[in-house]
């Protein structure tokens, strides 16, 4: 299996692996903060979101433009701006879930090469298509074990009530 392929299943597998984390999961779970000024599952979930959002126009540009200028975007302006704290969970992971199948089918779809295309990140610099697949892949996994450990607190915390 090539690195390309292996970038792009573990890619495909993000909603899996976000779903598994999130089994049984509900109510003031969801909403638990293991410290001022963490997120909760809530505001992860549509952060994720968004993220998919961000890349799917990421993926896009760089697929299609010749070397084209990727903008950063302040994740905690768009939680607070865009009140993440108030967003229905099921329907965040829906949201990440639709976009990243369109995502994936684009990427599969793309031959070994298009994966070299490049985009000037703003914060980054220079990245390449299978960098970005690499970060978004990475993100979601590093997400998932965030979720894991919130909720591993807050069974923690309601052991001591």
């Amino acid at each position: 299996m090539s690195d390309i392929s292996e970038l792009l299943e573990r890619f495909r597998r993000g909603p899996e692996v976000l779903a598994v984390m999130l089994t049984g999961s509900a109510g003031p779970e969801s909403d638990f903060v293991t410290e001022p000024g963490k997120w909760n599952i809530r505001q992860i979930l549509r952060h994720l979101a968004d993220s998919e959002l961000v890349g799917a126009h990421r993926f896009r540009v760089m697929l299609a433009e010749d070397n084209p200028h990727l903008t950063a975007w302040d994740q905690n302006l768009w939680a607070g701006n865009l009140d993440y704290s108030t967003r229905k969970p099921q329907a965040s992971l829906e949201t990440f879930r639709r976009i990243r199948a369109d995502n994936y089918e684009l990427l599969k779809s793309m031959p070994e090469l298009a994966f070299e295309r490049g985009g000037i990140h703003a914060e980054r610099g220079p990245l390449t298509v299978k960098d970005m697949l690499g970060l978004y892949a990475d993100h979601v996994e590093s997400h998932a074990r965030q979720i894991q450990r919130i909720r591993e607190e807050y069974k923690k915390a309601k052991a001591k009530k």
